[in-house]
């Protein structure tokens, strides 16, 4: 690398969609970026590929990505043409971002990472909303069924049940039964009515409304049971998964099953651009507090970039675009030539694809009535053991409204996750006790590490810091 003074030093953190198509114009502009993945292999979660222990897979590309088979394997060609002109870290961990050097721990060594341009490409991670007995073991989020379909070869159970909403619902569904696995039910909470006052934002993008209405007919005429507008979700059994319950127009129903996988849609992964110094602001379509940007991609903090599902639900094409968007503004920024009409382009079509993020959104909402109905003793922040009604009696008794507030007064969101899981579903329930607006409550701050990782590193990291503080003093 050269020196920073004399050469951008650019780091992407994530190689998905968004930080391959990133890294790729970077490289076509003669710069050499740093990409930083937590992942063994480039693509990310939506392209995600096995380990190469398997030998490459032990599936095809079309069984593992289905119709977007083409557009997977044209990103992985990608970034195999990119690996001699980019330094990769894979299986590299970003835990902390701090004065313009982020803190890495890859296969168990901690390495400080400093740059004059950051991009992130951070993508989503499930929205969850606690209900009864997920805490049992058979209990999945939506995306890690995903991650053991593709990366591990295997399904979570052998009598599978999907609830939650969003499109992922029926897309695991569809990849699952594909690959032989029992689906034994889709739970949606979302309604028809919902999703059919939506059709006309839908429609601005037909192949992918198609897609969708084909997952759903394939499912139903596969006999796989789909069932909308549930309520009142639980999941029974004693150490295990063994049955789940829910209500629909008042009447309970119920399924034995031995796997549940949930999920309430996507929350965008915002902690290190909280670190980076970015200025944030509530998103009422992605319900959710993002950073801020201009529709190029730049944040708020000088020299950091934002793009793909880290910065906002999109999708996948959306953030290809988005990473190509955010590295011509880099580059315009560090003086290179650009090409303005490819700049324009990008511009419109990202534009476009907001209208159909607004019918996904009316098509599957997050369930308005979770909060009110999630019982005092539900678990909300699984690390400290948080209950609902512990979040609610700090409410009324200590008049709590501000999310940061209650984590000092209950801890919730102090455990090993740092609210990445618990934050969403503690939100919902401070603002609808407190009788707030979701936006009113606040965001829980970021805080390092973003992730877990073994306190033996963060104790090497901290002698190495007192090591370099030393040797400066006394050099001085």
């Amino acid at each position: 690398m050269s020196d920073l003074q004399s050469e951008p030093r650019i780091v992407i953190v994530g190689a998905g969609p968004a930080g391959v198509r990133a890294a790729e114009i970077l490289v076509a502009a003669g710069l050499r970026p740093v990409i930083v993945d937590e992942n063994q292999r480039a693509g990310g979660q939506i392209y995600r590929q096995p380990p190469a222990a398997f030998g490459g897979s032990v599936r095809s590309k079309k069984q593992l990505y289905g119709f977007e088979s083409a557009k997977a394997d044209a990103l992985h060609r990608t970034f195999d043409k990119l690996r001699g002109h980019v330094d990769y870290l894979p299986e590299t961990l970003v835990w902390n971002c701090d004065g313009r050097q982020l803190d890495l721990l890859g296969r168990g060594r901690h390495q400080s990472l400093p740059y004059s341009h950051l991009m992130l490409c951070t993508g989503a991670i499930d929205r969850i909303l606690p209900f009864p007995g997920w805490l049992l073991p058979g209990v999945y989020t939506l995306g890690a069924a995903q991650v053991a379909l593709k990366a591990q070869g295997c399904v979570i159970g052998h009598s599978i049940v999907l609830v939650g909403s969003g499109p992922l619902l029926y897309l695991l569904a569809y990849q699952y039964a594909k690959a032989g696995a029992e689906i034994a039910a889709v739970l949606d909470t979302a309604t028809f009515s919902g999703k059919l006052r939506a059709t006309f934002d839908l429609a601005k993008q037909p192949l992918t409304l198609g897609k969708g209405l084909y997952f759903l007919t394939w499912l139903r005429c596969h006999g796989v049971k789909i069932v909308e507008g549930v309520q009142k979700i639980a999941v029974a059994g004693e150490q295990k998964v063994q049955a789940i319950s829910w209500h629909k127009n008042g009447v309970e129903e119920s399924i034995e099953c031995d796997a549940v996988a949930s999920g309430f849609g996507l929350r965008s992964e915002t902690q290190l651009a909280d670190l980076a110094g970015c200025a944030f602001e509530f998103d009422q379509l992605n319900q959710q507090w993002l950073p801020q940007r201009d529709p190029a991609g730049r944040s708020s903090a000088k020299g950091v970039y934002l793009a793909g599902d880290g910065a906002g639900i999109a999708g996948a094409d959306a953030a290809e675009m988005a990473g190509k968007r955010a590295a011509l503004a880099l580059l315009e920024d560090v003086g290179k030539t650009v090409d303005v009409r490819e700049s324009r382009r990008l511009d419109r079509a990202l534009q476009r694809i907001q209208g159909f993020r607004r019918g996904l959104e009316c098509a599957f909402p997050v369930p308005v009535e979770w909060a009110r109905e999630c019982a005092d003793d539900e678990i909300i922040c699984r690390c400290e053991e948080i209950t609902a009604g512990e979040l609610r009696q700090s409410v009324n008794h200590d008049g709590t409204v501000e999310i940061n507030r209650l984590k000092a007064l209950t801890r919730v969101g102090m455990g090993r996750c740092q609210g990445r899981v618990c934050s969403a579903a503690a939100a919902e329930i401070l603002a609808c006790s407190a009788g707030k607006r979701l936006a009113e409550v606040g965001r829980l701050r970021g805080q390092p590490p973003v992730k877990p990782f073994p306190v033996a590193v963060g104790v090497a990291a901290q002698v190495m810091e007192s090591v370099a503080e030393n040797a400066e003093l006394e050099a001085s």
